[in-house]
This record gives structure tokens, sequence and C-alpha cells, in this order.
């Protein structure tokens, strides 16, 4: 692996790996339509599941190694590394963008769900040798929350592992921020293994040494970093927003939408369903076919505005729509709806509004046995006060109607007082 060397998976992992259903990780990209902007993004979700699969059995076996009055055995250390490789099972074609797709067609829906579900299908189908509760218990740790707290409660540290619901702080984004720098080129001076060699179990919680926080302010850092340059790069959305109408198109003839909610099916939808567009001979998906040549020709939707919106205008980001523009249009404008679409964008630190590092506990090297929090004034004065931003980019569908969006954008701004052009 370019990320961790050499991996060794045991038996039980391997009998996984050997599915169809975890093969077709191959052909998942790690970062979906962002191959399409920057070709060093190549990477499948394949290798980040066993990278998290390894990443999670090496940080159980170093607090077993530590700790040995946790009790931690086989069947633990099992049931970690299944999570970590199966977590991401529930992925649809071109990553989270489908996620939002999926939504739109079905109301809430989430990939990790879907990974539960496929995980139990993935079992069944394949006869292998999991009881109930080791099932159980692996679905549980892809969620990160207990469905049995007081079975699970002498061992509650293990939900910190793959899918941290406290802090964030897991082996998860652990692979997926080094594998993304790596593929990417893109520089960081965030270290995971410091993390990793220096953590222990403290009162049922995986803590880290003091001397680590800045580390871990490192690392969300990073994180923001990928997501504002990489992972939401407005060409890069462009690119989702047109696949995204791709399967909508599409959607009344392929019956996408309904293969989502069944692991059975759902499992056979991959990254090819563009080129299954591309090369249908059906009549009625033309205008699905002719969106993905302009995405081959480059003739992307353009965006006509990204705004970063103050504190004292959150209002707006709450109400703007598509709607709303179009009453903003020139009178001579035939500018529609359905030329518009609106990007309501959050960048934040993985827990809202929140500093995640808040619900971090730390310890010191005198006392191991109990665990602290460490403000932030205590860590950098630079650390910023507010952990979350937003703003709004508004694209258009056709390129002859650029004008008249930015048009009808700069007259909203001037009613709501929104001073957005650079100097």
């Amino acid at each position: 692996d370019p990320v961790h060397g050499h991996i060794t998976l045991p038996d039980y992992c391997l009998e996984v790996v050997d599915t169809p259903q975890f093969q077709r990780l191959r052909e998942l990209k790690q970062m979906g339509a962002a191959y399409l902007v920057y070709p060093g993004a190549s990477h499948n979700r394949f290798e980040h599941s066993l990278g998290v699969c390894h990443l999670a059995g090496q940080l159980l076996l170093q607090i077993q190694e530590r700790q040995p009055e946790l009790g931690i055995n086989e069947t633990d250390l099992k049931r970690v590394r299944l999570a970590g490789l199966c977590h991401d099972l529930g992925h649809g074609p071109f990553s989270h963008s489908f996620e939002g797709w999926a939504s739109k067609q079905a109301g809430s829906w989430h990939h990790e769900d879907m990974s539960q579900k496929l995980f139990r299908y993935l079992v069944k189908d394949n006869n292998i040798d999991l009881d109930e509760e080791d099932i159980r218990v692996v679905i549980d740790l892809i969620g990160g929350k207990s469905s049995a707290p007081e079975r699970d409660a002498p061992k509650q540290f293990m939900f910190d592992i793959v899918a941290n619901s406290r802090n964030s702080v897991d082996v998860d984004k652990f692979d997926y921020l080094a594998r993304d720098c790596y593929n990417m080129d893109f520089k960081s001076a965030y270290d995971f293994s410091r993390l990793m060699k220096f953590c222990r179990v403290i009162k049922n919680e995986i803590c880290f040494h003091s001397k680590e926080v800045f580390n871990v302010y490192d690392m969300f850092h990073t994180r923001y970093s990928l997501f504002k340059q990489v992972y939401t790069h407005r060409v890069n959305k462009a690119i989702e927003y047109m696949i995204d109408d791709a399967l909508t198109l599409a959607d009344p003839y392929l019956k996408i939408s309904d293969r989502i909610q069944d692991p059975e099916t759902f499992y056979l939808l991959t990254d090819s369903l563009l080129n299954t567009i591309e090369s249908s001979a059906i009549p009625e998906m033309q205008p699905a076919r002719d969106i993905i040549r302009r995405i081959r020709k480059r003739q992307l939707y353009k965006i006509t505005n990204d705004v970063l919106i103050p504190a004292e205008k959150k209002h707006i980001y709450e109400q703007i729509s598509e709607e709303l523009l179009v009453e903003n249009k020139h009178p001579a404008s035939t500018l529609t709806v359905n030329d518009i679409i609106i990007h309501k964008l959050t960048l934040n630190y993985a827990m809202k509004d929140a500093n995640p590092v808040d619900n971090v506990h730390f310890f010191a090297q005198w006392t191991d046995r109990e665990h602290f929090s460490i403000p932030k004034q205590r860590v950098s004065l630079l650390i910023p006060d507010d952990f979350s931003e937003q703003y709004i980019r508004v694209y258009c569908r056709d390129p002859e109607k650029v004008l008249d969006v930015q048009v009808a954008f700069r007259q909203y701004a001037k009613k709501e007082g929104l001073d957005y052009d650079f100097p």
C-alpha cells in the first residue's frame, strides 16, 4: 500500500474481501468526480477500506499491548477490523454526490445505513462464518453507536475507533486524509501515526497525550483545507451537478432510484453508470447522453458567483433560492428556475459550528489515569473563534445565460446589502 506499506489481513477479512459486494469498491473512485478535475485523484474505495481495516487493527493492538487490563481479545480485534473493512460498503457511484441525489429521490439517505444493510447481506449471500452477535457489533461499530449499550459498556471505547461520534477522531479520517493528500500531492504537517502511538483508554474513552493537541488541530485543519480546495472545488461541483441531472433524466428508464434501498440490487451500482447511460440506445435517454457528452467535451455548467456570507448576513444563506433570483432578473431576460443551481456550502471542522477538540480528552505524562480537556487559548492564540463558514455559489446550466444570472444575483445582493465584489 502506498500509504501504509505492506498490509497483512487475517483470513476472516480476506473472506469478506473476496466477495462481489466488496470487490465492487474497486469501481468506486474515493473522491468521486474530483478525478475529472484532479488526475491524481484516481484511487478507489477498495484501497481506502483496506487501509481503515489495517489501522483499526493496529490501533487496537497497540492499546492491547499498552493496557492488558482492558481485556482486549481476538473477538474484539476481529469485529473492529471487519467494521473498518466494511464501513464504506454503502457508498454509491461518484461518492458523496450520489448521497445527495438519492436523498432527493427517497427522502433522507445515508451511505452509513446502506453499509450496515450491505454488510448483513454480504455475510448471508457468501455464507461468511459470523454469528448474530458478531454481525450486530460490526454493524454498530460502522454506525458509531451501540444498539445494546449495557452489553457493550465494558468496552465502549471500541466505538471511538472506526466512526467516532464523540469527537470525529477516528481511523477512517486517519486513512482518507493521508491517502487523499498522498494522491493529490497535498502538503500537510499533520501526522496520524503520532496520534496512534500516543493514545490510551481512560474512563472508557480513547484519549491522547497532551503534547499531541496541536496535531489534532492540524488534522481538522487538513480536513477543512481538503474540503475547501479539493472536495468542493467549484469545477468538481459543476460536474457533480451535471452527473446529478444525467441520473435524474435517466432514472425513469434505468430505475436507479428503485435500487437504492435494496442491498441486493444496490451493490451493482458503480461509477460505470455513466458509461451505461452513454452507451444506451434508448431514444428517450438522449437528454441524459447530451449532458454526459458536455462533460466529455468540457462544456460544463458555469459558476457565476461564489460568495462567503458574513456572520451578520446569515439569513441570506437560509432564504436564497432559484426562484428569488428569477424574481430579480432583468425585465428582458428569459431566465428560468431551471437555468440556475444554488449551492449552499458549509465548511467546518467536522462538528457543525463547534470546535471538535473541545470533545477530545487528553492525558499528561505525570498522570495517565485521569483525562482532561485543553482550552484552545492554552494551545495557540491563532486558533479561530469560529469553526464554520458558509458560502453561496450560483451555477448556470445554459452558457448563453451566464450574464443574466450574474445580473439577477447582483440585483438580489444589492437589495440585501450584500457587498461581495472584490475591490
